[in-house]
Parts: C-alpha cells; structure tokens; sequence
C-alpha cells in the first residue's frame, strides 16, 4: 500500500483508506461480526486512514470503530458533525451543540483528542456564513481535535472552504463520472494551499463495479433505493447523480476505455489516484473481498495520458450533461 501526506497531521495515511458509511446505516444490514472482519482486513492491507461520522447509524460505525482501536490499531480516524438528527439543523452549527456532538464522538470512538472533525455537508447558507468554521478552530483550540475540513457537496463550496487558511482538509465527490473537481482546477487549488484531498464515492454507490443490471434491487433501507432522485439528502451522493437508467448506459460506455484484465472497480480507484493532489480514496466495503479489491488499486500502474484523455472526452459528451447536484 502506498502512502501519501496529510499536511495538516504531518502524517502518512495510506491513498487507499476505507469510508464507514456502510458500517453504520442506508446500504443493507451490516452485523457486528461482518464490520470487525472488515475493518481487520483494512488492517492487515495496509489501510490507515478511516472515514466516519457521527451520524451514520447514530453512532453505530463509530462505536464500531472504538472496538476496533482498542485492539491496538492506531490509523488516522476522521470523523464529520452537523448532520446528527438531535436537534438538527440549523441548530446544529450552533457552538455548544457542535461540542457536545464533538464530545459524543470523541466518547464513542473511545480516543483523547479527534483526528480529524470535518463538517458534514452543510447547508451552503450555513457552510458559507462561516460561523462554523470558527466554531471548529475554538474546538481544537481546546484540545478535542488536531484539524478540521469539510465533506461539500460542489465544487463552488470546496471553494468558499479553501478561503479558511486553516482548513485542513476537502472531502468531495470525484470519480471518472464526476470530474469537474479536476476539470475547474480545484484540486490544483487545494494541492498549492496544502489542504488535503479525501475522495468519496469513487465507485459511484458502487456503480463503477460493473455488476448491475436494470433488474438490480437494493433493500428498501439502502440509499440506492430511496435516494435515487434525492428525495433523503443530496441527489450526487447516489450513483453519481446520474438517473438509474442513465447510469447502467454510461458504464458499459466507460468499460471498453479502462486497461483490461483490470476488474472495473479497481480502474476506476486508480483513475482517481492518479491526481496527484488527491491524499486519500475512501471507498466504502461490506464484505473483506472489496476491501482486498479497493486496496489493490495502489498497484495497479497509473493509466497514460491518452487513456486519461478518452476518458475525459467520454465524460464531457456523454456523462456530464446529465449529472445532477455537480455545481
């Protein structure tokens, strides 16, 4: 597993790392049992950077994640507030309730002081006021966190977060069906102020597996069922943004464009790590076999210029127009 550096944490952290969403709630039931062996196996790949939040499972990937660091593993664990369903927003971002959410985090994860507190997709209302920025800085001030970033929803909120010179850290959406975060310079942006680059949903909801049909189901728990149009939270946080039917189609038209002999999710984890201002990709897992499969993506050689151009033209005729929730 290769490493990359967080600058903020003057830290190592592997570029594949593991997102938790699954180890809490909205992707089917995940025990106990299955989220232990899947975190040991993040472990023994070389795994070393975990994302959470609070609010997945209302606590429940966190509290996971405490049994796992007990065991002795000490990787960089980030964590997010403001999407806790008590009080909810807007009183969320208010400051004694960021840290009393701060504290339950700290609590269920079992650990001193937080790696990392990213806020959680705000409202861009509330992300742009800023007051939650400053509410962050007097909370690692007071020694509950090292650093603090963001998870946006769009490029032009990543922006208004990299005018905090302190900012640690940008979570956003990027794969090869949602590039603009290249396209409009923003990862160069962040890479010149030194501000970290966690990238979620790589495999679009995992999309870019390959594996679907238009019969496909999902339990009716799982976000892929309710959240196609955006009916629970943001529409770009399932399959991209794309519209089901659409989305099918634009697979097998950027399958015959990755290497072959490479399984499809794989390529397209090594198409993100091949932005050099990307830190880490968290894709999510429920079951070992996809953590062995996402970890191997840092071997996979990088893909040539002419690849990365097919791809990029792909995307611009065929993928971008009909991407929602991409601004």
């Amino acid at each position: 597993m290769r490493t990359r550096l967080f600058p903020a944490l003057s830290r190592e952290v592997s570029e594949v790392g593991l997102g938790c969403w699954q180890l809490g709630a909205e992707w089917g039931d995940v025990s106990d049992a299955q989220a232990a062996t899947v975190l040991q196996t993040a472990h023994e790949h070389g795994i070393t950077f975990f994302d959470t939040a609070d609010v997945y499972g209302r606590g429940r990937s966190e509290r996971r994640l405490q049994a796992f660091l007990a065991a002795g593993h000490r990787p960089v664990v980030a964590t997010k507030v403001g999407r806790f369903p008590d009080p909810g927003l807007p009183q969320n971002v208010a400051f004694e309730v960021m840290r009393r959410h701060v504290q339950a985090s700290r609590e269920r994860l079992g650990v001193p002081i937080l790696d990392l507190v990213q806020l959680h997709c705000l409202p861009r209302d509330l992300l742009f006021a800023g007051a939650a920025f400053a509410h962050l800085r007097r909370l690692r001030e007071d020694g509950l966190l090292r650093a603090w970033g963001a998870s946006v929803e769009s490029v032009a909120e990543a922006e208004r977060c990299l005018q905090e010179p302190d900012c640690a850290s940008l979570q956003i959406i990027f794969s090869v069906l949602r590039q603009t975060p290249a396209v409009s310079g923003l990862l160069d942006r962040a890479a010149a102020r030194g501000v970290a680059v966690i990238v979620r949903l790589p495999l679009a909801s995992g999309l870019l597996a390959g594996n679907w049909r238009p019969d496909t189901k999902f339990a009716a728990d799982d976000h892929r069922t309710f959240n196609r149009d955006g009916a629970a939270f943001h529409v770009g946080e399932t399959f991209a943004g794309l519209p089901w039917e659409r989305a099918l189609a634009v697979v097998e038209g950027v399958r015959p464009l990755l290497p072959v002999g490479v399984p499809m999710a794989v390529a397209a984890m090594r198409w993100v790590l091949d932005h050099p201002a990307v830190t880490t990709v968290i894709p999510g897992a429920t079951k070992p076999t996809q953590v062995v499969a996402n970890a191997s993506a840092s071997t996979v050689a990088p893909f040539g210029a002419e690849r990365h151009q097919r791809l990029r033209e792909y995307w611009r005729t065929e993928v971008q127009p009909f991407v929602r929730g991409n601004d």
